[in-house]
């Protein structure tokens, strides 16, 4: 799944650490979803796109890799 995450956090000026603090997971967790490794929950996605005052949908994107899992 892509994501924006990186983009909006400059925008915003926080970092991986503030961000996860903010939605309360670790570091290492911002990280992974950043880099595509970690599939997040409904509920995370929602906190994380709520820090950033923007839709689920403009912050993750799926790809057709995705459809397969």
């Amino acid at each position: 799944m892509k994501n924006s995450i990186k983009v909006e956090r400059a925008k915003k000026n926080i970092t991986q650490a503030q961000l996860a603090e903010l939605v309360k997971v670790s570091r290492q967790t911002i990280n992974a979803i950043e880099l595509g490794k970690y599939n997040l929950s409904t509920i995370l996605a929602l906190k994380i796109a709520h820090v950033f005052n923007q839709s689920v949908q403009d912050i993750f994107e799926l790809e057709e890799s995705d459809w397969d899992s």
